[in-house]
């Protein structure tokens, strides 16, 4: 048997410590993907209709659809809102270090940076702590997102989205 050399040694260590800072690189993605993966139900394409509320009524309708895609290596999910009253583009990613989803929305006029949460099956977003937007599945397996507003100690419905999967061509 030969003897192992300092060179050999050396190679073998530095080939430890290269494995686990590319196993490690490796871990943390998958954690930012598995945080993601709870929110795969959203993703689809979706067509339905937006329905808005004051005082309990309807006071405005309309057809909807939505592309809801996972990008970056299901790192990211995109939401393409199309309405004739609204249009959105939306980005939600997770951060580790923060352990915090965050909503970044952009419309015709401006952007939004919110935090989000995932808790009992749905995605909650809060733009304010009074106002919430939650999305969900409903018991049929449809997509729904609605918005809701704190006022008088009590949660109030302010518009609500429902959606089914768009048909394929």
């Amino acid at each position: 048997m030969k003897p192992i050399t300092t060179i050999s040694k050396l190679k073998t260590y530095y080939g430890l410590v290269l494995f686990l800072i590319i196993a490690n690189s490796v871990c943390a993605q998958t954690s930012q993907q598995e945080h993601m993966q709870k929110l795969s139900f959203m993703i689809g394409d979706w067509v339905g209709t937006s329905v808005s509320y004051e005082n309990d009524t309807i006071s405005k309708q309309v057809r909807a659809s939505e592309k809801i895609r996972y990008r970056l290596d299901k790192n990211i999910i995109t939401i393409d809102l199309e309405s004739e009253a609204l249009k959105l583009h939306t980005v939600i990613y997770y951060d580790e270090k923060e352990a915090t989803y965050y909503y970044n929305t952009y419309y015709k006029n401006g952007a939004g940076k919110y935090v989000g949460e995932y808790k009992d099956g749905k995605f909650i977003v809060w733009p304010t702590k009074n106002k919430r937007f939650i999305f969900n599945l409903t018991d049929q397996g449809n997509f729904q997102e609605y918005g809701e507003k704190f006022e008088n100690g009590k949660w109030t419905k302010y518009f609500e989205d429902n959606f089914k999967k768009a048909l394929k061509n």
